[in-house]
Order: structure tokens, then C-alpha cells, then sequence
């Protein structure tokens, strides 16, 4: 995160639910914001993207709560803040739009975590940053607003398929909004 002397923070804490507290975890290899964070199936943290002192960041790291240890792993294709990350039914993670170099990203990827590697998928219909992204029932998953380049706030919506890793057309939203959240 961002800490309250304007500094990118390299720091992490874990809550234990047991005793009310929070732990001193170790030290990310480089200090963000506005990164994800993703929970893996084996108990591990995928952190991805954010802001960091040099600007856009692409680099990916995995927390290990057993050895209280962060190892760096293959980087996005694309450095990115703003996004959003999604666990896929099969472990791998989705990440999807953003802030990119050129403004907001309509590029997605997904981390396969046995390879320790990020795969360039089909984009977004629609660049996007500030959205949402929920996992469906039915494994897909649906992102729904967020702000586009020119569009303080956007409707349109996308459902991806893991199966085929494409976009399709989601319904529109009643109204535009970003920064917003969204629950199954």
C-alpha cells in the first residue's frame, strides 16, 4: 500500500482470526499499490501489478504463509495498476484491464501458478480501469463497469470463458459507475 509518509510500502501483515491480532509478515520484494492480491488454491497469495517508485509495475510475487516468505515469479505482460485478478476454478488467475503505459488497459492474462507464468489472452471489448470482476457459478466470469477512456463512468458489462479465454457482450448496467463493488 501506500503509507502515510507518501511512501510505496514493501511491508505485510497477516490477521489471526484465533487471537484478534495482527502479525508482522515478511517484506514484499518491491513496494506497490494499487496492486491485487489473490488467495491461490494451495494456500499461497499471488500479488500483481500496482504503482510502484518507478511508475507501472509488472512484477508478480507469491507469499507463502508456511515459510512467511515472498518469492518473485513471472512477470504480467503487461505492467498494470487498477486491474483486477480473479481465481479460475482450475487455479490459474485472470487479470484483466487496468492502467496501462498507454492509459486504460483492454488487455487481460491469466497466471498459471504450476508454471510460474503469465499467458496473454483475449482483451477486453472495452478498455477499463476502477471495474469489477466476479466469479459465476457457472466458472465464467462477469466484469461490469468501471471508468474508459473518455467515459468518466462506464455500463457495458463482459462475461469471460476460461474454457475458451474469450470476452462476450454482458448486459449493460442500469447505471455507469466505477470504484464500485460487486458480490455473488
Amino acid at each position: 500500500g501506500y503509507g502515510d509518509r507518501a511512501q510505496y510500502l514493501a511491508s505485510a501483515e497477516r490477521f489471526d482470526p484465533s487471537s484478534g491480532t495482527w502479525v508482522v509478515a515478511g517484506d514484499l520484494g518491491v513496494g506497490r499499490r494499487q496492486h491485487t492480491s489473490t488467495l491461490l488454491q494451495d494456500g499461497k497469495v499471488l500479488v500483481a501489478g500496482g504503482l510502484g517508485t518507478a511508475g507501472l509495475l509488472a512484477a508478480a510475487e507469491v507469499y507463502d504463509p508456511t515459510t512467511d516468505t515472498w518469492t518473485s515469479t513471472g512477470s504480467l505482460g503487461t505492467p498494470r495498476s487498477g486491474h483486477t485478478a480473479t481465481l479460475l476454478p482450475d487455479g490459474r488467475v485472470l487479470v484483466a484491464g487496468g492502467l496501462g503505459t498507454s492509459g486504460m488497459a483492454a488487455s487481460s492474462e491469466i497466471y498459471d501458478p504450476v508454471r510460474g507464468v503469465w499467458d496473454a489472452v483475449e482483451g477486453l471489448g472495452t478498455p477499463r480501469s476502477a471495474h469489477t470482476a466476479t466469479l459465476l457459478p457457472n466458472g465464467t466470469v462477469l466484469v461490469a463497469g468501471g471508468e474508459s477512456p473518455g467515459h468518466p463512468a462506464i455500463a457495458a458489462s463482459e462475461i469471460f470463458d476460461p474454457g475458451t479465454n474469450t470476452w462476450a457482450e454482458g448486459g449493460s448496467l442500469g447505471i455507469a459507475r466505477f470504484s464500485h463493488t460487486a458480490t455473488l
